[in-house]
């Protein structure tokens, strides 16, 4: 058979406060109940997602996920992103909701991915499928490409923002001096990620005031694009927080 369509039922402690967060993006209600169990049906385009509503739910203890594989992760993070900055003058990258930004992500065969997570503590996990996936490969292969890798692993997928950072600061003091500006500048952008999605204010303005030091050619900086836009955008953030 062909044509199957599976929705994901996921659980939240209020469907309003559901309902008003995925309309950023650019969802509809679909569907409301409030009795005799409270349900809502969010649709955006084709991308179904239902929850139901529990009394008392914490959303830092959910298990709730599912995977939501499409065409162009960048081009739907991009639209993700602008609701966010419409409705709260930022993207939220700490705390419950936030999102990630799309990266290669080794334990997903290397496809680009990000991540929502909503107000009920789910994880929307958004990855570019396979068949629409560039050819372009390639992962660090120095030790701190690497341990980038593992980073992003750890802090995207599986939340561990600490050990992310961990691994990050480790890599960094051993290899800092030694490594290419491509891998050093995406290690620099993504610590100060963490940091701030840990609420430490005072690393994240240090490893961004590292990051505006680095001198880079036209090249680089066309190659390093998307951190360079995440390091510009960690900086408003930053100033929200002042």
């Amino acid at each position: 058979m062909a044509n199957e369509i599976t929705v994901p039922l996921l659980p939240c402690g209020s469907i309003d406060e559901i309902a008003g967060f995925y309309r950023m993006p650019g969802f509809e209600v679909a569907y409301r109940q409030q009795r005799p169990n409270p349900y809502i049906a969010m649709r955006r385009e084709d991308l179904q997602l239902h929850f139901f509503g529990m009394p008392d739910f914490d959303p830092e203890q959910s298990y709730g996920s599912c995977l939501v594989y499409v065409r162009d992760t960048g081009e739907l993070y991009r639209e993700f992103a602008d609701g966010m900055r419409a409705t709260h003058g930022k993207l939220l990258v700490s705390g419950i909701p936030r999102m990630t930004r799309p990266r290669k992500r080794k334990n997903a065969d290397n496809l680009s991915g990000f991540s929502l997570v909503d107000p009920g503590g789910n994880w929307i996990r958004i990855f570019q499928a396979r068949e629409s996936s560039d050819s372009d490969t390639r992962t660090g292969t120095g030790r701190l490409g690497k341990a980038l890798q593992s980073a992003v692993v750890l802090g995207d997928s599986h939340g561990d923002h600490r050990q992310a950072a961990r691994i990050l600061d480790s890599a960094l003091a051993r290899d800092d001096h030694a490594v290419s500006t491509v891998d050093l500048v995406e290690a620099l952008v993504y610590q100060a990620e963490l940091a701030v999605t840990l609420r430490d204010g005072e690393t994240a303005d240090t490893l961004l005031a590292r990051v505006r030091a680095i001198i880079l050619d036209g090249t680089l900086r066309e190659r390093l694009a998307e951190d360079l836009d995440t390091a510009a955008e960690l900086e408003r953030v930053r100033d929200t927080e002042r």
